[in-house]
């Protein structure tokens, strides 16, 4: 309904310009919500078939973990609670921890740090043969007390001032515009060892084995990262600048695994892992950055016959970038840009995703709109979106949803 009533108020300002103030409100919103019964949104696929997380649920030796790392804007501990619900739905996990678990994010050189919260969550199959471990990263609280600067902003003696539609929309922005450019500063490194906090977590604890209610760092400096990290199952979701925050967190752990944690640097570069990018912003994320330490050498190093194939970090990451082109703040990612702006040791493929999250409506007559706000934070509860991480494209699980509604082109090396 929030959909229906911004681009109502949308249209009838419109109509109101053209000298169409007569037509009701009744009118306008049979006329939208008619246009939503029929779903035209586009998906189209451009890529290589991949799994999606179903296929690994099994696993027998390990698990299967994910990590999720949200973007811009204040984020609490429960974010992905319907996301979570949807995709259990998906993968047919019906069964759940009776309480999730809770670890306050520190640095293992200064514990007096806040650097986030670790929510984990356990989804089971009916008869406990399939299991999925999701882990949740709320960064913002380290963001949260620099963007206090702007809260006057958001005061009645401000936002009274405004018209209704641009309050909600200057709010929106105050809360999401300082993150890119704080990212920049200072917090960056904070940011990043929040990441890499998350994954030593990840690696290090099986759901028996993981503390509750504690503010404790993690090391990969131990037997069981390693171990775990070679039997379990990986994969990253993202939102946004979750996904610089990922990419940039993975690079900050290849520069010193080698030196301190060379048991697990092996591990890692035998794991193909995943990243969902939701809302994908690496394009426009990548401007005033210089070029990583090492590009432009991606068969060097993840080629078997490649000169530097053991330097490697990843054997694989493939990157799925979800993008709706009515989200102002989302790009796809364009051909040569992972061969020049991202670690060749990554050894990153990519498949673009040109999805609608957002309505698309016919404003009479005027031509089509879409709110920008619900193509922005719509991917998570979109079934097609799900369905993809879910069950992937080009394999026999493939859901129906996605048969129906996507158009893939494969393409080849």
């Amino acid at each position: 309904m929030k959909q229906i009533l911004s681009s109502f108020l949308l249209l009838l300002t419109t109509t109101q310009l053209s000298g169409c103030a007569s037509l009701g409100k009744g009118m306008a919103e049979a006329f939208l919500e008619k246009q939503q019964s029929v779903d035209i949104r586009v998906c189209d696929i451009r890529g290589k078939p991949f799994d999606g997380l179903a296929p690994f649920l099994g696993n027998k030796q390990g698990k299967m973990k994910v990590l999720m790392v949200h973007g811009v804007g204040n984020h609490w501990p429960g974010y992905s609670t319907q996301f979570v619900e949807k995709l259990a739905e998906e993968l047919d996990l019906p069964v759940m921890s009776a309480q999730y678990k809770n670890i306050s994010l520190t640095s293992r050189f200064d514990s007096s740090k806040n650097l986030g919260n670790l929510r984990i969550n356990r989804l089971l199959s009916k008869d406990k043969s399939r299991e999925l471990m999701f882990y949740e990263l709320t960064w913002s609280a380290i963001t949260a007390k620099q963007k206090e600067v702007l809260a006057y902003d958001n005061s009645g003696e401000y936002a009274f001032r405004r018209a209704e539609v641009n309050d909600l929309m200057k709010k929106f922005s105050n809360d999401t515009s300082p993150d890119p450019i704080i990212y920049l500063g200072e917090s960056r490194e904070d940011i990043l060892v929040s990441f890499g906090q998350s994954l030593c977590w990840m690696t290090k604890s099986n759901w028996t084995d993981l503390p509750d209610d504690v503010k404790q760092a993690c090391s990969f400096n131990d037997d069981t990262t390693a171990t775990n990290m070679r039997i379990d199952q990986y994969a990253f979701i993202s939102h946004s600048l979750g996904s610089r925050i990922i990419i940039d967190g993975m690079q900050r752990i290849a520069s010193f695994l080698d030196k301190r944690d060379a048991d697990f640097a092996e591990a890692l570069k035998n794991k193909e892992i995943p990243i969902y990018m939701m809302s994908n912003q690496l394009p426009m994320l990548q401007l005033g950055r210089k070029l990583p330490d090492v590009s432009n050498q991606k068969a060097a190093y993840c080629q078997p016959n490649g000169e530097k194939y053991n330097q490697r970090m990843l054997s694989k990451t493939p990157i799925i970038a979800f993008s709706d082109p009515n989200d102002l703040l989302s790009y796809a990612i364009p051909h040569g840009f992972v061969e020049k702006y991202l670690d060749s040791r990554l050894c990153v493929d990519v498949t673009n995703i040109n999805i609608n999250v957002a309505t698309i409506f016919d404003a009479f007559g005027l031509g089509k709109l879409a709110n920008p706000i619900d193509a922005h934070v719509g991917y998570d509860t979109d079934n097609r979106v799900i369905a993809l991480i879910a069950k992937g494209i080009g394999n026999q699980n493939t859901a129906k949803i996605v048969n129906d509604r996507c158009r893939w082109v494969e393409t080849v090396d």
